[in-house]
């Protein structure tokens, strides 16, 4: 039995980045070898072990057949004669196909140090398109390594996947697990422009992709509204902002108040696309629900400066700001992101951003309206619930004035 350190982890070291899990690979082993000594499976459809005292995954050395479309259709074959390098040959990047032995030596052997030194993103072998998650995985990494580029070959090979249909067979939650975590690394639009660049984005979110077709005219010049996007997205993460905000932004370009906003004479979007999108991706609750009220809410929370305190009130209560402050604090984090876009937009000024001054306002309107007891309110009006209803409303209105007045 022989153990190899592989993939990311060397990655990561090699580039001078910290490594947070390290995984390893077993040759000569088999599963009754694996359990003997203590190692727990965890693999559902390949032999994967967590070690008994680090919990680290130790993966038995195994080779790979297409059998099925799709990136379930795989047979795996994994026993004591595998070696290293046939485990390595299976892997997508060659930055990732580099292993390590007990000595500490590297094993490369399709030059994934050469590769990491040119920043270079090179797929293995032909083997690579039989797997269509390798493209979102491939744009994951470019949003995560914003100085790599993708070797053309491999851009290539990706589009020959696309028009092959692999693309369609990936399943949603496949989809939002690469997606979602793209989002989240440092330069995002780098992610959304590569699946475009490959033709993958066209099918998996042709709404995002059409957004690539509406010329906006900025202070700065013409731009397209993807572009735009993907812009907001890059200084989302440079708050980092979670995830539930950094989605909602993305799909904004499907919102048709943002877009006049923008000045977009020719709007062509509404708020059903936008749940057609959360729908067919089975994006998460509170993703889908942030999106939705930044695309219902924006340009109110925008305009609430010059509101009188009936219509605060209302507003707070249509975005259930006292039942849910995290999710409202992360709207109004949307919001202002939003507005400062739409400044750099129509003036060209990138400096300090200014405070966002309808998220202080609001947010002491919100902290106003705690002050309200709905329960002795509700005391006064037993079995009147629209009573009940309208008293709380009113003296929400009431605690809002006082605020405003002083």
């Amino acid at each position: 039995m022989e153990i190899y350190e592989v993939g990311g982890c060397l990655r990561d070291e090699l580039l001078g980045l910290a490594v947070k899990d390290r995984d390893w690979v077993v040759v000569g082993a088999t599963v009754q070898q694996m359990l003997e000594a203590g190692f727990k499976p965890v693999g559902k459809d390949f032999p994967v072990f967590l070690h008994p005292k680090t919990q680290e995954e130790y993966a038995l050395a195994r080779t790979e057949r297409k059998t099925a479309a799709g990136y379930h259709g795989f047979v795996f074959h994994a026993d004591p004669s595998v070696t290293v390098v046939e485990d390595l040959a299976r892997r997508d990047l060659t930055v990732n196909a580099i292993a390590r032995d007990p000595q500490g030596r590297l094993i490369d052997p399709f030059g994934g140090q050469a590769d990491l030194q040119a920043r270079v993103f090179r797929h293995v072998s032909p083997a690579f398109a039989e797997d269509p998650v390798r493209i979102l995985r491939l744009a994951r990494f470019m949003a995560r390594f914003e100085h790599f580029t993708v070797a053309p070959e491999t851009l290539a090979l990706c589009r020959q996947m696309v028009a092959a249909g692999e693309v369609d067979a990936l399943v949603p939650e496949r989809v939002w697990q690469e997606l979602s975590r793209g989002l989240m690394e440092p330069k995002p639009s780098r992610m959304i422009m590569t699946l475009l660049h490959c033709g993958a984005l066209q099918r998996l979110l042709p709404e995002l992709a059409a957004l690539q077709a509406v010329e906006l005219t900025a202070a700065s010049g013409t731009v397209d509204l993807l572009t735009h996007i993907t812009q907001l997205l890059d200084r989302a993460a440079q708050v980092q902002a979670p995830l539930t905000v950094r989605y909602a932004l993305m799909m904004q370009g499907l919102s048709q108040p943002y877009l006049l906003q923008l000045k977009i004479s020719s709007v062509f979007s509404d708020i059903n696309l936008l749940r057609g999108v959360c729908k067919r991706l089975r994006v998460p609750a509170e993703c889908r629900d942030l999106a939705l009220l930044l695309a219902k809410e924006a340009s109110n929370i925008h305009a609430c400066l010059e509101w009188e305190a009936t219509a605060i009130v209302q507003l707070l209560e249509r975005c259930d700001a006292l039942r849910k402050p995290e999710r409202f604090a992360q709207l109004l984090q949307a919001c202002a992101l939003q507005a400062q876009a739409i400044q750099v937009f129509t003036t060209s000024e990138v400096g300090q951003p200014q405070a966002y001054r309808p998220a202080g306002h609001l947010q002491a309107a919100l902290q106003a309206i705690r002050a309200v007891d709905a329960g002795a309110i509700a005391a006064r009006y037993i079995g009147q619930p629209q009573r009940i209803k309208q008293a709380v409303h009113a003296a929400r209105v009431a605690c809002v004035q006082e605020k405003l007045e002083r």
